[in-house]
């Protein structure tokens, strides 16, 4: 028996403004980007638990071109890649992410970085939130799920924060950077968050 296609699907979403928080500028980033993003993906203690390492400028100058064309989710596979500045100093503070994973079940997944120095404010819930509408009321997810590595306890507070509940621990489900990791997954459900 074949699965049915939702008949609601999933609708694109183009981000066409900056979006405003209460202390922060979510815009889509742009080439003068590259030395603030540097500050912070170029950092061990920030890629820690990442798939990738800490990178060198050139690595971070490719991230950066995929983020600058990130601004729109069409199809299962795009991405909506938003700087995240200070709305008082326009300082870069770190940025997000909303991937569409899986079209038909109405899935996606978010992700945030903020630099070191901008830890402990609440700017990576401040940001995130927004991102959530944009999953669940623009483009009609069902679904959206967080991963963070299991020692990662700041990111795993930050999904809470937002109103997701832990689904899964899996124990030493990934083999990354010369040891076996954990992963914790996160998800809220569009009913979930209406009903916040």
């Amino acid at each position: 028996m074949g699965r049915s296609m939702d008949p609601e699907g999933v609708r694109p979403f183009e981000l066409d403004e900056p979006i405003e928080t209460s202390r922060l500028r979510l815009r889509p980033f742009a080439a003068d980007d590259l030395d603030a993003l540097f500050a912070y993906q170029s950092r061990d203690d920030v890629t820690r638990y990442l798939y990738w390492d800490a990178r060198n400028r050139e690595e971070v100058r490719e991230a950066l071109e995929r983020k600058i064309e990130a601004t729109s989710i069409r199809a299962e596979g795009d991405f909506l890649a938003l700087a995240a500045e200070s709305a008082s100093t326009g300082e870069l503070v770190g940025d997000v992410v909303l991937q569409l994973i899986n079209e038909e079940h109405r899935t996606g997944e978010i992700g945030f970085m903020v630099h070191p120095d901008h830890h402990g404010h609440g700017y990576a819930t401040e940001a995130a939130e927004p991102l959530l509408r944009i999953a669940l009321a623009d483009l009609r997810l069902h679904r959206v799920i967080g991963r963070v590595e299991a020692r990662n306890t700041a990111s795993a507070r930050v999904l809470e924060k937002l109103g997701m509940r832990r689904e899964a621990h899996l124990v030493e489900n990934e083999y990354v950077k010369g040891e076996w990791q954990s992963e914790l997954v996160y998800a809220i459900l569009d009913r979930e968050w209406r009903a916040r």
